[in-house]
């Protein structure tokens, strides 16, 4: 299902020409090589949004942290584009099995853990939680998610309905609406994302893509949602963590980023969080790519998440 939903259309290495273009109902992405030899992702709507892509809370990023640097967009047509180092992000990376490219993922991922960090220090200057998260909670209540044109969003909800049954739907559905103490939400990125981590392909600094999705939550929803991509790759790619063949050590990315974020992180938050994340990728695909019987082998998945609240995510949790 992730590389359905990133397939790539193109691969010209050409200024000004895509050197890749894919796309959902929800967004498209054309990444380009500038004339001085850097790339520019452009996001814009997909067919399934009307409204231009906007990102209000940029000027909040802090411009200067260690490790990756939190790439803010421009305004760019009906969309926003963003300047980074590489043509590839670290979803991309992680479907190449050279040993080497998951070394660059773990530095990647490193530099990503440092600078969440730092954007973690800033306090929200809004209430509002992230997007993702509020297209979840439409779906899991069985919401406005419902009103949808898409009849693969209607078909997965009433098949997770039955598959999950009402104790495990009132668990996420709890997750999903976890209150938080003052002082405890900070300014987050609310889609730090595989896919918008982005390994530099000779030099320059690792880009984390920050820009529509900022909102308030606890830090532990970003660690989470990295964390969930690795524990999807794992699950649903076989080779996945088979480990470099040259002999070299097998590079724990949970544990790399984790490390490189420190100390204070609530481990069983970051665990829910990261099963939150499948199920909103398990959601956006029925909404946004239509129906997949692949679908149905997400529903039994995520449910043994839900049942061992996502632990498998963190280092030292349950193995799949």
């Amino acid at each position: 299902m992730t590389a359905a939903v990133e397939q790539q259309v193109g691969d010209q290495q050409v200024n000004g020409r895509p050197v890749a273009e894919y796309g959902t109902g929800l967004q498209v992405t054309r990444v380009t090589r500038t004339s001085d030899g850097r790339y520019e992702w452009w996001q814009g709507p997909g067919a399934h949004r009307p409204e231009p892509l906007a990102a209000p809370f940029v000027s909040y990023v802090p411009r200067h942290t260690r490790g990756a640097c939190l790439v803010t967009p421009r305004p760019s047509g009906r969309g926003l584009a963003y300047l980074a180092d590489g043509p590839y992000s670290a979803a991309a990376w992680l479907r190449d099995a050279r040993p080497q490219a998951r070394r660059l993922v773990a530095h990647a991922l490193a530099a990503a853990g440092t600078a969440l960090r730092e954007l973690h220090a800033t306090q929200a200057p809004t209430t509002d939680v992230p997007p993702a998260l509020v297209r979840l909670r439409s779906f899991v209540e069985g919401g406005h998610d419902l009103d949808s044109p898409e009849p693969a969003v209607h078909r997965l909800r009433a098949h997770v309905a039955r598959a999950w049954g009402p104790a495990r739907l009132e668990r996420l559905r709890a997750w999903c609406a976890e209150p938080a103490a003052p002082g405890e939400t900070v300014l987050v990125h609310g889609f730090a994302s595989l896919g918008a981590l982005v390994p530099p392909l000779h030099r320059g600094p690792v880009a984390l893509l920050t820009g529509e999705d900022l909102g308030a939550a606890r830090p532990e929803l970003d660690l989470g949602w990295l964390l969930g991509d690795l524990a999807e790759l794992a699950w649903a790619v076989p080779v996945f963590g088979d480990g470099p063949r040259d002999g070299g050590p097998e590079p724990d990315l949970p544990g790399v980023l984790l490390d490189a974020y420190g100390p204070g992180v609530d481990r069983e938050r970051a665990a829910r969080a990261a099963v939150l994340r499948i199920a909103l990728h398990m959601r956006d695909f029925a909404a946004y790519c239509g129906w997949s019987d692949e679908l149905t082998d997400y529903t039994a998945f995520i449910a043994d998440l839900i049942d061992e609240e996502g632990r498998r995510a963190v280092p030292g949790g349950a193995t799949p």
